[in-house]
Formats: structure tokens, sequence, C-alpha cells
């Protein structure tokens, strides 16, 4: 008989796991969005400027020779 009140228990604690939200602190969410997107843009500058140095390399360019 102690079954039943094991199974309720786990399926109480399993729901509650399920819809549990932690408070969420968009102050830090900001942060961490804004130092990804310069991270991105300083990533891309870099490909920018690597990919020019590598164009006349590729084996697209030198097919056409």
């Amino acid at each position: 008989m102690g079954r039943g009140r094991q199974k309720a228990k786990q399926t109480k604690v399993a729901r509650d796991l399920k819809y549990y939200s932690p408070p969420t602190d968009l102050t830090a969410l900001q942060r961490e969005l804004q130092s990804k997107a310069s991270a991105n843009e300083e990533r891309a500058e870099w490909e920018d400027e690597d990919s020019d140095d590598w164009a006349e390399d590729s084996p697209a360019s030198l097919r056409h020779h």
C-alpha cells in the first residue's frame, strides 16, 4: 500500500520541477546578450579580413585561370 503514496509524491515532485520557473534577472540577461553580440561583430570583422587574403587561393578562383 506504500507504493501509491510514494508514486503520488514522485508525481508531485516531477510536476513541481516541470512548472518551476526561477526568477529571471533581466539585467544579467541583457548584459550577456550584449557581450555575445559584440563578440559576434568582432568575429565577423576578423572573418572579413581573413577572407580577402584567402580569396585568390580558393579552388573556384584557381579553376578560372
